[in-house]
């Protein structure tokens, strides 16, 4: 919920639920110790920890002196989770906006530490400026959002992480490691869910099988691949029937105003195939090449998107129905492979990881709310039965290269050393249509017939280029057995390139083609500083200062013609953040913590807006913002049999200066706004339960939650995109039992059935407009995935 602000300290709601997070974490933990001291025979240790390779080489999360969280790929599949947004809302402190599948590969919607700027309702198209979160698959940096099968871990870095990961690290960095092959023995497994989910007719069915086959001594095989087809649950419930030319049907004539409606259930089915294939060479002990080639392509019908309010005949939409007036299927398919090699050098390993990937789809979305809303249909006279579509493409392609040297003695000194490389070629087109127009328009002034050239009113081709050469390199020196300074620094050199191609080609007489490019050449260090204290062999306190950096680039606006933008328009610069943060990590007998504090100022914002004259997608440099906040995390276990895991993230991000566009001194946002999309409070707890049966099998059962309190759509300054988003929790349920060879695991998730929304298209943005003849309704809300009941079957070959 969002507080009010009070000025006496002991009456401030927000910095009393704070204290009241912190009073309960001390709390959860001094509960094992109570539990040791009443009884003494249920003492246990704590859940394992995960080995994560975040700095270049091995540690445990206690030895890092950052604030990092893991989750192996065995916790993965005991939680039933193969979706990003299902595994961010088990991690403290992270936020994320669920787009659903859909929508799911075209912007990474995680969030950390509030650093976010745009608004939720984006992701029907990609966008200029990259994401605050980096995202990693083993060495590649790639938002794919791949299906999370067969991993090793996910390791989440908090934080501006620019000397190690570079651009587009400002709020953190998330690595996605997958599981190699394995030399010893062979493995095979199959697996199988069916579920079902409220407000479906039919049945979500996935399928995958893993297989692991040693060639040699030296050399192994591993593959992953499946298969997910789910029924879709969103009925869009007034869609155009049309022609076989695409037109909405006109049964008393073009000219007539009459429309036929129909109605399509269960119109958001998800169809999706990925596979992986990796190779392992290990000639010597000292000497590995692991060659991996990933796959994914998914075929979606529509939106996991429902519609507020009513439509233009005054019916009012109910759960799980849509109001656009055509369907919105997307397909994307993206390639990845790579090769990695490592080489022990003795004094040092090191690393060469060289990869290509290409990843592109194609959507169409529903755009006539918005042109209803805007005005804009009656530039085209009010014609019937409008129809406005949005085909969009979206294309990323790069080829990178780096090298990485890492210190194994153990002297005082350990450092890591790099020069990286990459070529990245960016594509993004829009082709609007207004269906049936030029038939309307011919019958209706046959006098006028060569004034439209179609229906296509709108072309829009983005290509862009980015190319990035880096050298970093972080040293750390041990002041003392307890005591160590760490320093960090990259000097990164990039050129970005901007080719854009736009007309309004609908009425001959205003189409004006456009061609604008432009180059942007950036140089410049990014720094990281780090003290840290063994206060003895369990318990660390640390301290970091860390920048992190998005690269700046270039909108290319036509400056002549007819469509002339203001020149301020024409590029944007790089953004950063400077990170302080200190924190305390450690473990006893019963747990493992962590707890930070963070503060970052944010300079230079890059806003994904639109142009004052013609609205062409761009990007704008605001001022300066700011986030603060607590990070917590507990996990382990309270007797033999009972693990826990407990999170609370607490985060004050806003606008420390208003926005305004070049030109224009009526702001886009105004100082003090709050940042869209992260939650002040957010809550994660998981409880499981494992016990032997008599028979030999093993019983496992487990209870998860995640609470988020509300949010802001956008940091617009009009609540025609600025509106609340209200709090919301998610419970999940599962339980089985597995032997060595075989599970069965019964699970509901989103027990309570919350709708979970993190972003909407108001009512004033896309909503409906009978005057102007549109009865459909194009709002709509973001909504989790509705309360699901199923069945996962594996079975395992050694």
């Amino acid at each position: 919920m969002i507080y009010p602000e009070k000025d006496a300290n002991t009456n401030n709601p927000r910095r009393n639920a704070l204290a009241a997070a912190i009073a309960a974490s001390v709390t959860m933990m001094s509960l094992p110790a109570m539990a040791e001291e009443g009884s003494a025979d249920k003492k246990s240790e704590p859940s394992e920890e995960i080995v994560v390779t975040a700095t270049g080489r091995e540690q445990r999360i206690l030895e890092i002196p950052y604030n990092i969280s893991a989750k192996s790929g065995e916790d993965l599949e005991k939680a039933q989770i193969i979706e990003s947004a299902d595994l961010m809302r088990a991690i403290a402190g992270v936020a994320v906006v669920d787009r659903g599948h859909r929508n799911s590969g075209v912007i990474n919607g995680v969030m950390i530490r509030g650093l976010n700027v745009d608004g939720a309702a984006l992701g029907d198209y990609s966008l200029s400026a990259v994401p605050t979160v980096s995202t990693y698959v083993n060495s590649t940096p790639l938002y794919a959002n791949f299906i999370l099968k067969d991993l090793e871990r996910v390791e989440v870095l908090r934080g501006p992480q620019g000397t190690l990961y570079g651009s587009g690290s400002l709020g953190g960095t998330v690595r996605y490691i997958m599981k190699d092959p394995e030399l010893e023995e062979f493995s095979a497994k199959i697996g199988t869910t069916m579920s079902q989910v409220d407000g479906s007719d039919g049945y979500g069915l996935a399928a995958d099988v893993t297989l692991n086959l040693p060639l040699s001594e030296t050399m192994a095989l591993r593959f992953n691949g499946g298969k997910l087809d789910y029924d879709g649950l969103t009925d869009y419930v007034n869609v155009y029937e049309l022609d076989a030319n695409g037109i909405p049907v006109a049964p008393n004539g073009v000219l007539a105003p009459d429309a036929v409606f129909t109605s399509v259930e269960d119109a958001d089915t998800v169809d999706i195939e990925y596979g992986r294939l990796s190779l392992l060479f290990e000639p010597s002990e000292s000497t590995r090449f692991l060659l991996s080639y990933q796959k994914q392509s998914d075929d979606i019908g529509g939106r996991r998107q429902q519609t507020l309010g009513s439509d233009g005949f005054g019916r009012p939409y109910q759960d799980f129905e849509n109001g656009s007036v055509q369907l919105e299927p997307s397909s994307r398919e993206v390639d990845s492979v790579s090769l990695e090699a490592e080489v022990d050098l003795g004094f040092a390993t090191l690393t060469s990881s060289s990869s290509h990937y290409d990843h592109e789809g194609d959507s169409i979305s529903e755009n006539t709310g918005f042109y209803a809303q805007a005005g804009f249909l009656a530039f085209y006279y009010n014609f019937p039965r409008p129809m406005a579509s949005a085909v969009r493409t979206y294309g990323d392609e790069a080829f990178i290269q780096e090298f990485r040297l890492v210190s194994n003695t153990d002297g005082p000194i350990d450092y890591v050393a790099g020069i990286y490389y990459q070529d990245q070629d960016l594509r993004s087109t829009q082709d609007s249509f207004l269906r049936g127009f030029k038939a309307w328009w011919d019958a209706a002034f046959p006098a006028f017939t060569g004034a439209v050239s179609g229906d296509r009113d709108f072309i829009y081709r983005r290509d862009e280029t980015f190319k990035d050469k880096a050298i970093y390199g972080e040293v750390t020196y041990h002041l003392s057995d307890t005591v160590k300074v760490t320093g960090g620094l990259r000097y990164f050199d990039n050129e970005f390139t901007n080719d854009t191609f736009m007309d309004i080609p609908v009425y001959t007489a205003l189409s004006a083609p456009a061609n604008p490019n432009f180059v942007v050449e950036e140089d410049d260090v990014l720094f990281k500083g780090n003290i840290s204290w063994n206060i003895n062999d369990s318990q660390m306190l640390y301290g970091t200062v860390s920048e992190g950096y998005r690269r700046g680039g270039a909108n290319a606006v036509p400056l002549t013609g007819r469509y002339a933008e203001d020149p301020g328009w024409q590029r944007y610069d790089s953004d950063s953040v400077v990170n302080y943060e200190v924190g305390l990590k450690g473990s006893n007998d019963y747990q493992n913590y962590t707890v930070s504090l963070f503060y970052v100022d944010w300079d230079n914002v890059q806003v994904n807006t639109a142009t004052n004259n013609w609205g062409f997608f761009a990007v704008r440099n605001g001022g300066e913002a700011r986030t603060r906040g607590l990070e917590l995390e507990l996990n382990g276990d309270f007797t033999d049999n009972l693990s826990y895991a407990l999170g609370y993230a607490f985060v004050d991000a806003e606008l420390k200066e208003a926005v305004f566009r070049p030109g224009s001194t009526i702001p886009i946002a105004l100082a003090g706004a709050k940042l869209p999309g992260t939650a002040s409070s957010t809550i994660n707890a998981a409880l499981e339960y494992s016990s032997e049966l008599n028979n030999g099998m093993t019983w496992n059962s487990r209870i998860d939650g995640y609470y988020q309190s509300s949010t802001r759509n956008a940091i617009n300054n009009t609540p025609t995109f600025n509106v609340r988003l209200d709090s919301f929790q998610l419970w999940n349920l599962s339980t089985g039992v597995s032997t060595d060879d075989w599970s069965a695991t019964l699970f509901m998730r989103n027990l309570f059935n919350e709708e979970g929304v993190t972003g909407v298209f108001t009512e004033a943005y896309m909503g409906t407009l009978p005057s102007a003849g549109y009865f459909g309704n194009g709002s709509k809300e973001f909504i989790a995935v509705p309360r699901s009941v199923g069945v996962a079957l594996n079975y395992s070959f050694n």
